[in-house]
Order: C-alpha cells, then structure tokens, then sequence
C-alpha cells in the first residue's frame, strides 16, 4: 500500500517541488506538492490533503496557516514541520541534502 506523502512550502516553486522530485522515487511512497500562497503553483486544496497520509511542511508559519485553513481535513492527519528556510533555489544541493536528512525517518523503510 503506498504512503501519500505531500510536501508544501508557500509558493510551491522552490522547497516542496524539490522534496517531491528528491522523493520521486523512494520505494512505497507517492510524492505532491503544493503551496499555500495565493499565487502558488500548485495550490493546497482539500482533495490534496485527503489523498495525502503525511504532510510535510517547510516552516512553523505553514503550520499554522494549514491548520487555520484546513484544520477540518486535517484529522487524523501527520503534519511534520522540517523547519527549512525559504533560502534556497529549486534543486539546490544544500535544499537536497537537508531534505535526505530530515525527511526520510518518518518513510517507510524500503
């Protein structure tokens, strides 16, 4: 059975395209993205947060405006917080490395 893992960051450009494309292919697991700002590419909606098992959100502030927002779609939901700053470009190595250390603990393991 796969795990729904969904990633957000605000604008859905930068940190939470890049973590779904570095765990594109980690085994057992089917990877989103999407933002919670008002011009984000790939906006949180509902139906993304009940497809999704965990979510993974880049900062406290995400946290709170998810909860805000959605907090009905959010029960029984993991919302882990990887505490990454708004500091890196899509792809960055630095942004890659972080998210392979703090992410993969709470996968499944292959």
């Amino acid at each position: 059975m796969y795990r729904n893992v969904l990633f957000i960051c605000t604008q859905n450009r930068l940190r939470s395209p890049t973590a779904e494309q570095v765990f594109a292919d980690w085994p057992g697991i089917e990877t989103q993205s999407a933002g919670l700002g008002n011009d984000a590419g790939n906006p949180v909606s509902p139906e993304l947060l009940a497809w999704s098992d965990v979510i993974f959100v880049m900062e406290k502030a995400h946290r709170n405006k998810l909860s805000k927002k959605f907090r009905p779609h959010l029960a029984g939901k993991r919302v882990i917080c990887l505490d990454i700053p708004d500091d890196y470009d899509y792809m960055d190595p630095a942004l890659v490395r972080l998210l392979r250390a703090k992410v993969p603990r709470f996968l499944p393991v292959a």
